[in-house]
């Protein structure tokens, strides 16, 4: 079982932009791994062509985005003509062609006993492969999500969680519920008040002595 903090492992696999390998793709930037069950399915197509409108966003936070489907690389390329048609926006983006369930399988998408490969596989037989991993520089998995396959994900939400990562790693600091990109922060429960003064020198509300409530740090 993969947890947060695991190493994303690692893998070698052909994409709709040449051959990779994962870590080195991955360099010193931040990665969104997110997955599909099959080629040419309805609520995949309208997260593609979502996070193909939205990737200068993730570009501008330092971070890489690829996809992943069980079916050939060139199927993908067709379905990003699609894509592109029906969204309004191109997938710029490789997308790897996992036809024999390699990735899915180290990502614990399908189970590691799983026969066959990409063939005869339908979409509800792939179901589980819908999740989203965002994975640090230090190739460590920090988030995992996993949706239904009637649930079209919510990819505004990945960059509010990418944000506070981001944050998070500079600063000692936690976000709250509901927070975006410039509300109050937490300070860390590990700074004392003692060294709090240091690093917050604007002060915090002090709603618990376990709750203190800062302003945005940077």
């Amino acid at each position: 079982m993969l947890r947060i903090n695991d190493t994303a492992p690692n893998f070698t696999a052909e994409t709709t932009h040449g051959k990779i390998d994962f870590h080195q793709w991955i360099g010193d930037k931040w990665a969104v791994l997110f997955s599909h069950p099959k080629d040419f399915t309805p609520v995949c197509t309208t997260e593609l062509g979502y996070m193909a409108k939205i990737e200068p966003e993730f570009t501008k936070r330092n971070t890489k985005l690829i996809g992943l489907s069980v079916d050939p690389v060139e199927n993908h390329s067709k379905w990003a003509a699609d894509i592109e048609e029906t969204q309004g926006s191109a997938v710029k983006y490789p997308m790897i062609g996992d036809t024999d369930l390699t990735v899915a399988k180290l990502y614990n998408m399908l189970p590691a006993e799983e026969a066959g490969g990409s063939d005869g596989r339908t979409a509800a037989a792939n179901a589980t492969v819908r999740s989203v991993f965002i994975i640090g520089p230090d190739k460590k998995i920090k988030l995992m999500l996993t949706y239904p396959m009637t649930t079209g994900r919510n990819f505004d939400e990945i960059l509010r969680v990418l944000d506070s990562m981001q944050l998070t790693a500079k600063h000692k600091v936690a976000t709250p519920a509901n927070w975006k990109q410039g509300d109050d922060v937490i300070i860390a429960g590990s700074v004392s008040d003692e060294d709090a003064k240091t690093l917050f020198p604007g002060g915090w509300k002090a709603v618990k002595p376990y709750l203190r409530v800062t302003k945005q740090p940077g």
